[in-house]
């Protein structure tokens, strides 16, 4: 009898010890992004000893991090009823609450958590923490709040120091950051993570080679630690986008890290979604086409698959196929729309409305695509910013009515890069379409609004001469010959001031701004001494002009030929 006491202790110690270690191995896995081996070993665990919940709740915090609530649900309200560890489990489905907007509910579990604890009591405390981290709408400063608490009496544990790092540095407290990631990795330098995160502080002040260098001492310490490669990644894609001159370099140094930390972590569903999201931010579309179908394989219903499909279908130049994956995708009333999808199903409608001759617009499709862009607009007034190389493409292709339409959705943004650019473009694009016209053939209401964006970029840029150009012509099309007027002058004036050499460049601008000031004033001002003072200001920079030499020999300077001056200019 007394053997068997013995031996059942020495099963039920190894039993232990045997969960502690499969405990320890999936943190581990976990920290280094290895989520499908944590999940492995999580599963595992339950299976050894299905009445301690500390497998559950991390094997939900895992789900919860891929986006799968439901799975990560499932787990923490199993782990509820487990005789240990059921605490933690309740901070999950607290993290579950915080995430579908419900504070309150997320609150009253925190706190009872927190009632139940010795005063040494830490895991709760970093958990709750990280509850308030990650997710959609973190809340740092109650992290900071609660982890600052637990500080007080565990001054020198190391991983409570990591965790307020990462508050600090989600809350923009770069110092605090900085001192918590470094005194976690004194405290314990097997915790690389705080390291690593030395290296993301120097990413987020855009000191790119210093947070290089940060990063290789972490590879000099594991050179298999995963999640260093995809802050090189992420590093190197911002470099690009920042110093523009290092793009393509940098952009390829991007994706071969990113491929780099896929190998080291795993090519699950949600990994490879993560990859195709990075894919789109560093615009490899052919490689995000691949990784869609390989995604394919692997679950052939998920919807977000459709929407990897699309965007890269349109980059490739398969506009029907995008146009099919994301409709497919928004129509879905239970898929989560983001603002990239409307974008690029809108675009795809604009490539689709024109015609395989180059020069027919279907209007229906147009407008279709633009009441897409708009919703995208409305979703994220950043995507403007990409309208700018799209709409001047088009303009190129003298495609004006697919191009304006871009730019008058471009200008929605004032903060946008390109604003002062998508403004002239929008103005030039209208007058274009509608120059030479009858009044009555015009689109006013569209040649009011190019007004409008040449006074925008006339306030910006007073010294701007193509500006006022653009707008004198704009008026004379909506025979505001008055306005006109006035701003030809103001064209003139500006050359003028910048000397000969720009008066040369721009002599055949010049001489058919004198030629319509003189028209107006001879027909709208029936002032024919003024109207031959610019017909001889257009002669004395070409003797042989055609409608200035004409003007003056005609007896009556108000005639229908001097008209055409006018409607032409």
């Amino acid at each position: 009898m007394k053997n068997n006491k013995i031996l059942s202790l020495i099963f039920l110690t190894a039993s232990l010890v045997g969960y502690s270690q499969e405990i320890d191995q999936a943190k581990k896995a976990m920290d280094a992004e290895q989520f499908e081996k944590a999940k492995t070993i999580l599963k595992n665990s339950i299976k050894l000893k299905a009445d301690n919940g500390k497998a559950d709740f991390l094997l939900g915090s895992i789900y919860l991090k891929q986006n799968i609530e439901d799975s990560a649900k499932i787990y923490f309200q199993k782990g509820l009823t487990a005789s240990e560890g059921s605490r933690l489990n309740s901070i999950g489905l607290g993290q579950i609450d915080l995430e579908n907007g419900d504070s309150v509910a997320a609150q009253v579990k925190f706190d009872q958590v927190l009632s139940q604890l010795k005063k040494k009591d830490v895991e709760e405390y970093l958990y709750i923490a990280q509850a308030y981290i990650n997710n959609s709408k973190p809340n740092y400063k109650a992290a900071i709040t609660l982890l600052t608490k637990a500080q007080t009496t565990n001054p020198n544990d190391a991983n409570i120091k990591l965790v307020l790092g990462d508050a600090y540095y989600g809350d923009k407290s770069q110092n605090e950051a900085y001192a918590s990631y470094r005194d976690a990795y004194a405290i314990d330098n097997t915790l690389i993570r705080a390291k690593m995160q030395l290296g993301v502080l120097l990413k987020g002040a855009k000191a790119y080679t210093e947070a290089v260098k940060a990063y290789d001492e972490v590879l000099a310490l594991n050179p298999n630690y995963g999640p260093v490669f995809r802050e090189f990644a992420e590093t190197y894609y911002l470099w690009a986008n920042n110093k523009p001159a290092t793009y393509t370099d940098n952009i390829a140094k991007a994706l071969s890290n990113y491929e780099k930390y896929m190998s080291l972590t795993d090519y699950s569903l949600p990994s490879r979604m993560r990859h195709a999201d990075f894919l789109i931010l560093a615009k490899d579309y052919k490689a995000l086409e691949v990784e869609a179908n390989e995604m394919k394989k692997l679950d052939k219903v998920n919807p977000r698959i459709l929407r990897y499909l699309g965007y890269s279908a349109y980059q490739n130049g398969n506009y029907d196929a995008a146009i099919s994956a994301l409709t497919d995708y928004i129509s879905k009333g239970t898929n989560k729309v983001i603002a990239g999808d409307y974008y690029f199903l809108g675009l795809a409608k604009v490539s689709k409305s024109v015609a395989a001759d180059g020069k027919t617009v279907d209007s229906a499709y147009l407008s279709s695509g633009m009441s897409d862009l708009k919703k995208a607009l409305e979703m994220d007034i950043v995507m403007a910013n990409g309208l700018n190389e799209i709409g001047k493409k088009y303009f190129t292709q003298k495609l004006y009515s697919v191009a304006s339409s871009l730019f008058e959705l471009a200008i929605t943004n004032p903060d946008s890069r390109n604003y002062l650019e998508d403004n002239i473009y929008y103005g030039l694009c209208v007058l274009t379409e509608n120059r030479g016209k009858e009044l009555k053939d015009v689109n006013v209401a569209a040649l009011q609004n190019a007004d409008k964006a040449m006074d925008v970029v006339i306030l910006a840029k007073p010294t701007y001469q193509e500006s006022y150009l653009y707008k004198a012509r704009i008026n004379s099309t909506l025979e505001k010959d008055d306005i006109m007027a006035v701003t030809y002058e103001k064209y003139i004036e500006i050359v003028i001031a910048k000397g000969d050499l720009e008066i040369t460049k721009n002599i055949k601008n010049v001489t058919d701004s004198y030629n319509s000031i003189a028209a107006y004033y001879a027909i709208n001002k029936k002032d024919n001494e003024k109207a031959k003072e610019y017909f001889a200001k257009t002669l004395a920079l070409d003797p042989t002009n055609e409608y200035a030499t004409s003007a003056i020999k005609d007896e009556s300077l108000n005639s229908k030929k001097t008209t055409k001056i006018i409607k032409k200019n």
